[in-house]
């Protein structure tokens, strides 16, 4: 069976809803000076329209979201971005994990994962409540998809994530589980699984717990968002390196100083050990008639692929 995956992320949907005096007195303060200084050029909500578009054109099987569907944590937000997510399509077909975004401020975590369960929980549909719920899991024929959670309010001026060695356990026994089934599996989490993939302030602490889990058990893999670049990174695996693939983020425009919005669409054939993965970027141009256009396609596993680089 093949399956054609999409990801986006670092949705960022905007524009950003009316803010009450009450609702800056916390970090969301520095978000929101940042935001109005630095992004309110950027964050277009005609590109992230334009991608969703494309995206339904491109008819993939099932899509996955990483992460950062809004940027205060706001109520509103949150509710907004519910009927985003129902206007994209059925949650059985568009699996979301949270970003640290979606947990800005203490308790939108929370909010986000009660408004948004549909897209977050597994095939089991066992409420998800807090990061003690992960991972989670759904099958889609041969493909197991494993979300991960690595959202948590942090201070002000940070953008940290948390995977924490009990999460690390539980993601060692579904990726035992999943492998012995001959199931791909495709890691899903927000912020960089790999070293120096990002600034201090914005790193994923326990790092080495989730890169000491693809050492021991490997994956097929491995697809994040936070960064807002179109990087492919690799980590050691037991038997092989596991591509560590990040895409653009759904609202960025030509010009701006990190990539275009983009989507990666994944090809995926085989069984665990014998994955055959290609990757088919697109980009976002702006050109009228031709505002995504393909970028790069390459094959990441498999009997075509290129040796992997000898460091992520």
């Amino acid at each position: 069976m093949t399956l054609r995956l999409a990801h986006i992320s670092d949705v960022h949907l905007g524009p950003l809803p009316k803010v009450k005096r009450s609702e800056l007195f916390s970090k969301r303060i520095t978000g929101y000076v940042n935001f109005r200084r630095n992004r309110m050029n950027a964050d277009q909500p005609e590109i992230t329209a334009h991608v969703t578009a494309f995206l339904k054109q491109l008819a993939p099987d099932h899509t996955v979201i990483t992460g950062d569907l809004i940027n205060l944590g706001l109520d509103l937000e949150i509710e907004n971005a519910g009927n985003w997510l129902a206007g994209l399509g059925k949650p059985e077909d568009n699996t979301v994990v949270l970003g640290n975004h979606d947990a800005y401020v203490r308790g939108s975590r929370d909010k986000a994962m009660a408004a948004w369960q549909p897209w977050i929980c597994g095939d089991d549909r066992k409420p998800v409540a807090s990061a003690d719920d992960y991972p989670v899991l759904r099958r889609r024929g041969g493909v197991s998809l494993i979300g991960c959670n690595s959202a948590r309010a942090s201070a002000p001026f940070l953008a940290t994530g948390y995977f924490r060695k009990d999460q690390a356990k539980r993601l060692a026994e579904v990726l035992r589980t999943e492998h012995a089934a001959g199931q791909v599996t495709v890691i899903l989490i927000h912020h960089a699984p790999f070293p120096r993939a990002t600034a201090r302030h914005k790193r994923l602490i326990g790092l080495s717990n989730f890169t000491r889990v693809i050492a021991e058990h490997g994956a097929d893999l491995v697809l994040h968002g936070h960064t807002h670049l179109a990087t492919e990174a690799w980590l050691e695996g037991p038997e092989k390196k596991v591509p560590v693939i990040c895409v653009p983020a759904a609202y960025q425009w030509p010009g701006y100083r990190k990539p275009p919005a983009g989507i990666n669409l994944f090809t995926i054939e085989g069984s665990h050990r014998k994955a055959q993965i290609t990757l088919q970027r697109y980009a976002y141009t702006g050109k009228p008639g031709e505002e995504i256009i393909p970028a790069e396609e390459k094959v990441l596993t498999g009997s075509a692929a290129k040796a992997a680089p000898a460091e992520g």
